[in-house]
């Protein structure tokens, strides 16, 4: 077994008092005066800067949602734990002066690297016309071994589970990774008739069949056999952590991995963090810290969970070739008769090519005509589909009009 997490740790934890003197130095500029702002010295405080907040964590962002504007007035908003499990939380984002009942959505967030916080905009939006509940994924680190291991069928268990909480009539929504287990959970809730399945389901850029167009995280997954995977990714959570002992898939070799695939942009951006910082612009440079701020917040995920979503969903297609199993039993998502299906996807997304979160459509054969949607959004690529102005203004509207269809 690898001993690259401690060497991670090892690493981190040297920097840490060097990353430390650095933003300690950086807070001193303002009381320097001209002296301060003087050409040299704004290139040397711009480059403690850019490397005093250029690290990589495990704390996890806050969503910091207290208000969002509900017809044409502003209600406050609190974060509520409706549903606590040892992988994972259901949270809900509570408003109190609502006049009307809003339909309830669970947003099922990926367990990919990141937490649930990637999803603010999501939320930010859905708040408006929806009383809204999300996964808020653990950091396996910091996951006892007592709470067991944590695979692709707890997944879809804690799926379930938490629209079982939520209660009759609610509508979900999945982006990205979670596309799969999401429409598993729902295909066995209307198998097993649960009161509790969904209205709506709507799955967003997910790698339903990834046979389809095959992306380059899709030629990754399927480089190199499952052993490998095995060997060379998954680490021992090291003996200071909660997790101590747990096997798992570091967040920081995903964020890597991420990094790897646009390392010009960024590059680039951190080139323009720089230059902003010495020019004084520090509103324009705040808005990319606080994008890697939370870009570098990871989580790290069992190592039973990451093994089989690479072999199942990835290499094997299981879901897409009707061959997935829960507990033993096959998924079948034609069994989906009353939930309604939409479909969204971006026409540059290079993570999920298009077609393969249609591909849900064809599984869904139970489904008549006017109880499935798709959605092709121009010229977003991923994070488009659930972040800024097209997913507010274009993606969005697509969502709630089904919601209140059905609702």
């Amino acid at each position: 077994m690898t001993s690259l997490y401690g060497v991670f740790q090892a690493w981190t934890d040297a920097m840490t008092p060097l990353r430390g003197a650095a933003q300690t130095i950086v807070k001193m500029q303002e009381s320097m005066g001209a002296f301060g702002k003087m050409p040299m010295v704004r290139n040397y405080f711009a480059m403690l800067d850019v490397t005093g907040n250029a690290q990589v964590t495990h704390a996890r962002p806050a969503f910091d949602i207290t208000s969002v504007e509900v017809g044409n007035r502003i209600v406050s908003v609190r974060e509520e734990i409706a549903l606590a499990l040892p992988f994972g939380n259901l949270l809900h984002f509570a408003k109190d002066d609502v006049d009307t009942p809003q339909p309830k959505m669970l947003v099922v967030a990926p367990l990919s690297g990141h937490f649930a916080t990637l999803l603010r905009d999501t939320v930010q939006v859905l708040l408006r016309d929806h009383d809204v509940y999300i996964t808020d994924w653990a950091n396996a680190r910091d996951v006892p071994l007592s709470a067991g291991k944590f695979g692709l069928d707890d997944y879809i268990d804690y799926t379930i589970r938490f629209m079982e909480e939520i209660g009759p009539r609610q509508h979900v929504l999945a982006v990205c990774q979670p596309c799969v287990t999401t429409l598993a959970a729902v295909a066995i809730m209307a198998a097993d008739k649960n009161p509790a399945q969904p209205a709506t389901m709507t799955l967003m850029g997910g790698p339903v069949d990834t046979r389809i167009s095959p992306t380059v995280v899709n030629d990754l997954a399927t480089a190199n056999p499952i052993e490998w995977f095995r060997e060379k990714l998954i680490s021992v959570v090291p003996a200071r952590f909660a997790g101590a002992g747990r096997k798992v898939y570091p967040g920081f070799l995903q964020l890597t991995a991420f990094m790897a695939m646009n390392k010009d942009r960024h590059t680039s951006q951190h080139r323009k963090l720089y230059h902003l910082l010495v020019e004084g612009k520090v509103e324009q440079a705040a808005v990319i810290q606080d994008f890697y701020h939370e870009y570098f917040a990871v989580l790290d995920m069992d190592a039973d969970f990451y093994l089989e979503t690479i072999e199942s969903v990835f290499q094997e297609t299981l879901l897409a070739r009707g061959l997935l199993e829960h507990r033993g039993k096959l998924v079948d998502p034609g069994k989906i008769k009353r939930t309604a299906l939409l479909t969204v996807e971006g026409e540059r997304d290079d993570i999920c090519a298009v077609g393969q979160t249609a591909a849900a459509h064809d599984l869904c054969s139970g489904l008549r005509p006017h109880l499935k949607r798709h959605h092709l959004q121009p010229g977003v690529g991923h994070y488009g589909l659930f972040a800024g102005q097209k997913w507010e203004h274009q993606v969005y509207p697509q969502i709630r009009n089904l919601v209140l269809a059905m609702n």
